[in-house]
């Protein structure tokens, strides 16, 4: 069953009036899908926070607008960069039997072998796009990284299956490695010579608009 959220249509769009919804404590919020009109709504703060916290950041909420109860999952939010708040959100109104593609956050666990022996763990991914019906969205995908060597990867392949969805990612995709202690030092400082050669980044750049 769905986690319930009051939210009240917003009639007053002019700027000064979203001023007074967050000093409420309220926060301005849309709802948008496929099937329904675009409609500017606010939902309580600490609400909000309480729903997240049950539904999960992925989960189904049912978003009861003055009465009209829609199902949604928290598709996007802003928040304010220096007190961290969140200042506005956009709600997905989604059918439970169709299928969303969305971005969930990807976990490495474990403690590495190659980082016990003194190599750095690189994480180039923390977000993975996947594609399934909205109640079997994951709150988080994992990943164990026991196993990995100094020197050795992990790629998408090698998620073990974790639910009823769809990576849309290549296989080869590395999302964890470990490298050598002095590897990492050649690359900080690979990446301050490449700064002193411009020339020759140009002409990598334009090289092949001349062979055409």
């Amino acid at each position: 069953m769905s986690t319930v959220l009051q939210a009240k249509e917003r009639k007053d769009l002019r700027h000064s009036e979203l001023k007074k919804i967050r000093e409420n404590g309220d926060i301005p919020a849309v709802v948008y899908g496929s099937k329904i009109e675009s409609k500017p709504v606010f939902v309580s703060s600490a609400d909000l926070t309480k729903t997240i916290r049950t539904a999960g950041r992925n989960g189904v909420i049912s978003l009861d607008v003055d009465g009209n109860q829609v199902d949604v999952i928290l598709s996007d939010y802003q928040e304010d960069c220096i007190k961290r708040d969140i200042i506005h959100v956009d709600f997905l109104a989604v059918d439970k039997s169709s299928k969303v593609t969305v971005d969930v956050r990807l976990v490495l666990t474990g403690e590495a072998a190659g980082v016990k022996d003194g190599g750095v763990l690189q994480q180039p991914v923390h977000e993975l796009s996947i594609t399934t019906t909205p109640d079997q969205i994951p709150p988080q995908i994992e990943m164990d990284v026991s196993n990995l060597q100094v020197g050795e990867t992990a790629t998408i392949a090698d998620l073990l299956h974790q639910g009823d969805f769809t990576i849309n990612h290549e296989e080869d995709e590395v999302i964890a490695s470990i490298l050598p202690p002095q590897q990492e030092e050649e690359i900080n400082a690979g990446e301050q010579q490449e700064g002193g050669h411009p020339d020759n980044e140009e002409g990598r750049e334009t090289q092949p608009e001349g062979k055409e």
